[in-house]
């Protein structure tokens, strides 16, 4: 039933729809309505004809299924103590991740090219995007070009929607389609995503952006990666020379800070933590922020030391299954996203349970596609010989 040619539409505007949405739906609540409709709903229903590929999942990732199930009892286990208002609410969420990890598998349908194809339109929507959100902010708004850019929508914030952006730029850049013209779009793509992050002035998301596409000859092993390695490195000293001042001037932006005034907090409650969903302020230097900054932290804030190893087993057992799969052209995706999110988590990132948003880009994002792996082993050249978005 999963397998049927609306059942596949329907899921693929629904991936569609998490990718592009939190730019273009005009609110957040219609934002959160359109993934109820066309992501929640569907993994629901056809997660009973997809029981067999569930069960291959099982299988071949028992690991990682059993790190998502503990880190969710553990969750729901702390609700007991938590300072939030609504627990309820945070045990709605977990449902929300949950349902969201169970879509990919089911989507998949056991073949990988079509989660590539999808992702594929979701970085040219996310580069056009952004090409709208310049001509918004710079053009039409008459905002000096020394001003950080805000992208649209649900990206308005200028580090999480580098972020988002920023990951986008990955794995368009392990994923190249086939055909000139499809080439052609995917280049200016490319320069349209990296020229966002940029102007965002997001010092976090262009260092994991540029790390991760030096990094990427490690796991592609080809010219075309090695070319694009040593451009960006000297992209990246020419953005350097030219917005120097610009980069410099917030200095280091409290993080060192940050980070030691989380680990006190983080001594009060080293085994429980605060509960899921806690409420927390960091306090440094004489001023509050909202959250830690670092998604590792947070995650021990909130859930205390076993939590962060659940976290942590979950998150790097997803690298394990990549690194395995990396002589495919899906694991080496599923590889660059994993190391631009890992980077990019150090710098901002602070929401692990919070309903979808910006920072579901790198944190559940990997961990959902990841799954998928499964198909990429079972067919390692499966997705060499269909270079999606190729001509029919």
């Amino acid at each position: 039933m999963q397998a049927s040619r609306w059942a596949q539409v329907w899921m693929s505007f629904g991936l569609l729809w998490f990718l592009l949405a939190i730019a273009f739906a005009p609110t957040n609540k219609i934002y959160q309505q359109g993934l109820t409709l066309f992501l929640w709903l569907p993994a629901m229903v056809f997660a009973w004809s997809a029981r067999e590929r569930l069960k291959e999942v099982w299988r071949q990732q028992r690991w990682m299924c059993l790190m998502v199930a503990a880190l969710a009892v553990w969750g729901i286990v702390s609700l007991m103590w938590t300072n939030t208002d609504d627990p309820s609410r945070e045990a709605k969420r977990l449902l929300y991740i949950g349902v969201f990890l169970l879509f990919f598998p089911v989507f998949a349908c056991g073949r990988t090219e079509q989660v590539i194809r999808v992702m594929q339109w979701g970085g040219f929507g996310l580069a056009l995007s952004s090409l709208l959100a310049i001509i918004k902010f710079y053009g039409l708004e008459h905002n000096d070009w020394q001003a950080r850019l805000s992208g649209l929508g649900q990206l308005s914030h200028p580090i999480l929607g580098a972020y988002v952006i920023g990951v986008a730029a990955v794995w368009l850049l392990h994923w190249l389609p086939r055909g000139r013209w499809m080439q052609v779009a995917w280049a200016v793509s490319i320069a349209l995503l990296g020229l966002f992050v940029v102007l965002s002035q997001s010092r976090g998301a262009a260092l994991a952006l540029l790390l991760t596409v030096v990094a990427m000859p490690a796991w592609c092993r080809d010219r075309r990666t090695a070319v694009i390695a040593i451009g960006a490195v000297v992209a990246a000293l020419a953005v350097f020379f030219a917005m120097q001042s610009l980069m410099l001037a917030r200095g280091v932006s409290y993080r060192p800070q940050i980070f030691m005034a989380s680990l006190q907090m983080i001594a009060e409650h080293p085994w429980t933590g605060l509960g899921l969903g806690g409420d927390y302020k960091v306090f440094t230097d004489g001023e509050y922020f909202d959250h830690a900054h670092n998604l590792f932290t947070h995650v021990t804030i909130e859930l205390g030391l076993p939590g962060l190893l659940l976290w942590c087993g979950l998150w790097f057992g997803v690298l394990w299954q990549a690194w395995k799969a990396r002589d495919t052209l899906y694991g080496k995706g599923i590889i660059g996203m994993w190391v631009f999110s890992f980077l990019a988590m150090q710098f901002d990132a602070a929401s692990l349970t919070g309903t979808p948003r910006a920072e579901w880009f790198i944190s559940w994002l990997p961990i959902a596609l990841g799954s998928v792996l499964v198909w990429a082993r079972a067919k390692p050249d499966a997705c060499d010989k269909v270079r999606v978005l190729s001509h029919q």
